[in-house]
C-alpha cells in the first residue's frame, strides 16, 4: 500500500490534504450549540426528496443523564443545518448512538439505544420511524430487548431485496474496555412478508471480542463486515480491525479474524460504491483515532492498494459514517475535538486514488 504525500493546510482548524480535487470540509455543529457539548457519534443520510438529515445524541457527556438523541436537516440546495430538535429521549433513561437510514419504499428509519444502566453493557435498541422524509415521528418501538445490545452502522439492501441492519451485543461493565465475549450481529428485515419484523440472525465472534460491524454484500449471499475490535484501549497484538464473511445472506458467519487494517478501538465504516468499489474508512493507527484514513479496493476486498488520510494531525477524528449520494460524490460524518465537533466531508472517488 503506498500513502499519497502531499502538502498540508489549515482548514476549519483541521489538517487536511490539499489537492486539486481535495475535499470540502464543513463544521455542522460544536459546543455552542446549546443541546450539550457532547456530540457523538454523528449518522447523516440523504432522504429521497434530496435532503441531508442527521442525526447525534447529545447532552454533558458520554455517561451522562438525559441525553437525547436530536436531528438536523440541511434542504437540498441550501447551506444552512436547521437547529437541532430531539426526534427521540426517554424520560427515565438517557439515550445514544442515532442511526438513521431511508429504505427504498420511502419509510424512514431511526434505531437509538437506551441504557438502563451505567454502563453501555445494560443497553437496548429501539426504533422509529417516519413517512414523510423525517419530519414527524411515530412513537419508539423495541427492536431487540436482550441486554447489552446496541447500534451504530446504517443498514444495507441485500440481493434479495431484504435489509440488513448491523448491530452488537457489549459486554462487561468496564468503560474503558470492551468485554471480550462482546460480538456483532444483525437483524434482517423483508419488506415482502407479511409480518413485518426485524429477526436476529447470527453472530461473529473472535477472540478479543468485536463490536459496530459494518457489512457489504460482494456479491449476491456473500457479505463481508470490518468491524471494531474488543479489549481496551492500550496498544497490543490485538489492535487490529477484525474481519467476518458470511455467504449465506448474513445467516452465519465465520469467526472474526484480525485483517491487515490497524484498530485503536475505535468505529469503522465499509462501504460499496454505485461502481462496487469498495471503501473502508478507518483510524490508521493501534494508538489514536488520528489519522482518518480511506482506503479503496476496487477488486471486492481482494486487495487494498491505495489508502488516503483524509483528516491528520494533532486531534481524535472518530466515528466515521459513510455514504454516497446521488450525485456520486462521497460523504464521511465524524466527530472531533474530544467528541464536541460534528465535521462533513465530502469527496469524489478519483481523489482517494489521486486520478485527475
Amino acid at each position: 500500500m503506498f500513502r499519497a504525500i502531499v502538502s498540508s493546510v489549515i482548514f476549519l482548524g483541521l489538517t487536511t490534504i490539499a489537492h486539486a480535487q481535495a475535499p470540502e470540509f464543513e463544521r455542522i455543529f460544536g459546543p455552542e450549540v446549546p443541546t450539550g457539548p457532547y456530540k457523538h457519534p454523528a449518522c447523516m443520510t440523504e432522504l429521497a426528496n434530496g435532503d441531508l438529515y442527521l442525526v447525534y445524541y447529545g447532552g454533558e457527556g458520554e455517561y451522562a443523564n438525559a441525553t437525547a438523541v436530536f436531528g438536523s436537516r440541511r434542504k437540498q440546495g441550501e447551506k444552512k443545518w436547521s437547529d437541532p430538535v430531539k426526534v427521540a429521549n426517554d424520560p427515565f433513561r438517557s439515550v445514544g448512538n442515532g442511526v438513521i437510514w431511508q429504505s427504498p419504499d420511502g419509510l424512514v428509519w431511526l434505531f437509538y439505544v437506551v441504557r438502563y444502566g451505567e454502563t453501555w453493557s445494560t443497553s437496548r435498541i429501539q426504533f422509529k420511524v417516519s413517512t414523510d422524509n423525517a419530519y414527524t415521528w411515530s412513537d419508539a418501538s423495541p427492536l431487540a430487548l436482550e441486554e447489552g445490545m446496541m447500534v451504530r452502522n446504517r443498514p444495507i439492501v441485500l440481493a434479495d431485496g431484504s435489509y440488513l441492519l448491523p448491530a452488537y451485543k457489549e459486554t462487561g461493565h468496564d468503560t474503558e474496555k470492551v468485554g471480550a465475549d462482546s460480538t456483532s450481529l444483525f437483524f434482517r428485515f423483508d419488506p415482502k412478508a407479511k409480518a413485518k419484523s426485524w429477526v436476529e440472525t447470527g453472530r461473529i465472534r473472535s477472540a478479543n471480542g468485536n463490536i459496530q460491524p459494518a457489512p457489504v454484500e460482494i456479491g449476491p449471499g456473500r457479505i463481508v463486515a470490518y468491524c471494531r475490535r474488543g479489549g481496551g484501549y492500550d496498544p497490543k497484538e490485538i489492535g487490529y480491525i477484525v474481519r467476518s464473511e458470511s455467504t449465506d445472506n448474513g445467516k452465519t458467519w465465520s469467526e472474526g479474524k484480525n485483517s491487515s487494517f490497524p484498530n485503536p478501538n475505535a468505529a469503522v465504516d465499509f462501504l460499496k460504491l454505485q461502481n462496487g468499489h469498495l471503501i473502508l474508512v478507518y483510524n490508521d493507527s493501534m494508538t489514536s483515532r488520528t489519522p482518518l484514513t480511506v482506503a479503496l479496493s476496487t477488486d471486492n476486498d481482494a486487495t487494498w492498494p491505495v489508502k488516503r488520510d483524509l483528516v491528520s494531525g494533532p486531534g481524535d477524528f472518530g466515528y466515521p459514517l459513510a455514504f454516497q449520494s446521488r450525485d456520486g460524490k462521497i460523504h464521511v460524518v465524524y466527530t472531533s475535538e474530544k467528541r464536541k465537533v460534528i465535521n462533513h466531508a465530502t469527496f469524489d472517488e478519483s481523489w482517494i486514488s489521486g486520478a485527475r
